[in-house]
């Protein structure tokens, strides 16, 4: 059973830059596909990035593309997400996400929470204007 421990949140100020690591334990990462969610304050989860299994792939929703790359470190089992030029509106709790049985093209038609079976806890990220 895999477990995700996020880190690397914070606060920051709009333009700044952070980057959330993922690490994993009791299964490699790359065996398939993960993904990072946020979801601010009364708001739904909403998927922002995701890597295929093996890293072949990547994706991002549109709010995020060109500021945000997805990353995996495998000799370290651990999911990034660089995050840059950030704005006010990034701020939410981020979560990595992995277990997924639903094949690549389906998954990022739309990034579904429901889509995946393994979560961390978050780490919250603060975005000052």
């Amino acid at each position: 059973q895999v477990q995700l421990v996020e880190s690397g949140g914070g606060s920051v100020q709009a333009g700044g830059s952070l980057r959330l690591s993922c690490a994993g334990s009791g299964a490699t990462i790359s065996s398939n596909s993960m993904a990072w969610f946020r979801q601010a304050p009364g708001k739904e989860r909403e998927g922002v990035a995701a890597i295929r299994a093996g890293g072949l792939s990547t994706y991002y929703a549109d709010s995020v593309k060109g500021r945000f790359t997805i990353s995996q470190d495998y000799d370290k089992n651990t999911l990034y997400l660089q995050m840059n030029d950030l704005k006010p509106e990034d701020s939410a709790i981020y979560y990595c996400a992995t277990r997924t049985r639903r094949a690549w093209w389906l998954l990022v038609q739309r990034l579904n929470e429901g889509d995946f079976g393994a979560w961390g806890h978050g780490t919250h990220v603060a975005v000052s204007s």
